[in-house]
């Protein structure tokens, strides 16, 4: 099918259903790791560790917290399969003190063959046993050790009125790229929940995702159970999730805070997609253009994301579609103070369209109607949420970029970040309108993916014709994207081999001049480091703090530095620099 703006290929409109039949079928033979139960016991002694137990022997990969609900969380552990015995039952406590001395929850589970069979790892629900709002002390206990102390924390209840939600928003971190101290200033944060909007890990044991500027990192090799360099099997995907949850700092950041976890490509496969003419994931590897071998990989990716992460995923056997049957998409309320949409943007989207992104390709008028990031239920869901929500701020955490980002300027322009809603910008006009007309305030998308930091508005439209029409102007502004940077993974600037010395202090401000006078709806954009960002929400207004922790010192006394921060007042769509503010209040360290 030849389309308007002259373009062929994939670029084709997106299928009439969204079936996904043979990955219906290969998840049904997967054991998907649901909840154990826990039981009441009459044996104390279960409850009861020894002082000299060694938690790293026991729980390798430490404890976490997910999930959260007005009345509950998920927690989770592993425990190592050395010291694991059929016949021992792995007890849980929760406590209103890190003493354990006013225990709310206690209890035994002793389901060892789900156990065993989901490589050791636990998930135990406990939505419908705890208060809203509240901050809470956990444990286990597995034959006289007692694992390392987590804290968790419930949700507000939805008639609350919270003075403050806080969020530490990480995301992409390649362990063969860098250290994770960033994740140790994370653990100590005074902020609510982790936000993690994907890329919790890459599928590759070599240098496939690193660049010209990159370094080698000793301590952090890796060799998967498969002998490829790229993810194989179900084994490969468990090794790296228990690599990565291998690193100290990691497990303090989950050990500290509740965890909202979402996903985006690198949990399964580099830039999958779903393929329409064979009904099967695509995406950038070796075999991905084999429908049954990548249906067979995905569905090993999805069993081994679902072990490993604490999330709490709407999960029906007896779903007809994929969407019937798998639904992380999913709203959190936060009081009448705050909605969270999290949304799923990898299993129904359409393949990436083959044209040069030109302002010519690029616009919503060119694209073949019904082509999809979201699906039609899952995108019908997402602007219900956000403009019928009643709370004070509604947050879309998006894991991929969703305002127009250009490089070039005029005829001569390119839209180079395909991935995110520049390569799907029928389905965001859609969105865009949908949200403008319904008039929200106090909308704000929180994203990831291109390991930047960018603090930007949501317009109504932007010049270069990327959201319709000859030459389009700068529209109303309806809301504010901030990006959250990689943890690790490979930045702009580490590509070129400009993030360090003379070259990196030179770069560092030219480019963010340069892109932010290429793109007038961004406010600003750092592409040279690595870390984390903190964003609050208050009744009077919205901050976004981004720092920058050195990923080449395994060390917590790492360097940390405020790169930017911006202050969003209520009922505004206006972002304040309060860069120096924060950067008196966070001095470099």
């Amino acid at each position: 099918m030849t389309n308007p703006g002259g373009l062929g290929g994939r670029d084709e409109p997106a299928r009439n259903g969204d079936d996904h039949s043979e990955l219906l079928s290969e998840l049904d033979s997967h054991d998907l790791a649901l909840a154990l139960d826990v039981v009441d016991t009459e044996d104390a002694d279960v409850f009861e560790p020894d002082a000299e137990g060694d938690p790293d022997a026991v729980f390798p990969q430490s404890v976490a917290s997910g999930g959260p609900t007005p009345t509950g969380v998920i927690l989770w552990t592993r425990i190592s399969p050395a010291v694991f015995d059929p016949d021992t039952p792995l007890a849980v406590q929760v406590s209103e003190d890190d003493s354990f001395e006013t225990i709310v929850y206690d209890g035994v589970v002793t389901e060892s063959e789900r156990i065993s069979s989901h490589d050791n790892t636990v998930k135990v629900d406990l939505d419908g046993q705890l208060e809203s709002g509240s901050r809470y002390y956990y444990r286990f206990v597995y034959d006289g050790v007692a694992s390392r102390t987590g804290r968790c924390r419930t949700l507000p209840h939805p008639d609350d009125s919270p003075e403050s939600v806080s969020f530490a928003v990480v995301a992409c971190q390649n362990f063969l790229n860098g250290y994770y101290p960033a994740f140790h200033y994370v653990a100590n944060e005074d902020v609510d929940f982790i936000v993690h909007v994907g890329d919790a890990i890459y599928e590759s044991e070599a240098g496939d995702f690193k660049g010209f500027g990159s370094y080698d990192y000793p301590g952090r090799e890796k060799d998967l159970p498969s002998g490829k360099e790229r993810v194989w099997n179900l084994e490969d995907y468990r090794y790296l999730y228990r690599t990565y949850r291998s690193d100290r700092f990691f497990q303090e950041a989950l050990e500290s805070h509740t965890l909202i976890a979402g996903w985006d490509d690198h949990e399964l496969v580099n830039d999958v997609y779903w393929d329409d003419r064979t009904d099967a994931p695509a995406g950038d590897h070796p075999r991905g253009d084999d429908p049954e071998f990548m249906t067979e990989l995905v569905a090993d990716g999805m069993h081994a994301w679902w072990e490993f992460m604490p999330a709490r995923v709407e999960y029906d056997p007896n779903g007809e579609s994929l969407q019937d049957r798998f639904r992380l998409w999913r709203r959190l309320q936060f009081g009448d103070l705050v909605t969270l949409a999290m949304t799923d943007e990898r299993l129904f989207r359409d393949p990436p369209r083959e044209a040069i992104p030109t302002p010519d390709n690029v616009g919503p008028q060119y694209e073949p109607p019904g082509r999809t990031m979201l699906g039609e239920e899952q995108r019908e869901w997402l602007v219900d949420t956000i403009t019928e929500s009643e709370t004070l701020w509604r947050v879309w955490a998006d894991e991929v970029l969703t305002v127009p980002f250009r490089l070039g300027s005029g005829p001569l322009s390119v839209y180079p970040v395909q991935g995110g809603w520049d390569g799907y910008t029928r389905e965001r006009q859609q969105i865009t309108e949908a949200i403008a007309s319904a008039d929200v305030e106090n909308y704000v998308t929180l994203t990831g993916d291109m390991h930047c930091y960018v603090a930007a508005y949501q317009q109504t439209s932007y010049p270069g014709r990327v959201s319709g029409g000859e030459g389009v102007a700068q529209g109303d502004r309806i809301g504010v994207e901030f990006m959250t940077p990689a943890i690790t993974s490979l930045n702009a600037a580490e590509a070129l081999h400009i993030t360090r010395g003379w070259r990196g202090k030179i770069t560092e401000p030219l480019l963010t001049k340069l892109v932010t006078g290429m793109n007038p709806h961004i406010e600003f954009f750092d592409s040279h480091n690595w870390g984390y960002s903190v964003v609050e929400f208050t009744r009077e207004d919205c901050t976004y703090v981004g720092f920058a922790v050195d990923k080449t010192t395994n060390s917590e006394f790492a360097d940390r530095d405020v790169v930017a921060a911006y202050r969003v007042p209520e009922g505004k769509v206006e972002l304040e620099d309060v860069t120096g503010t924060y950067r008196r209040r966070y001095p470099s360290r």
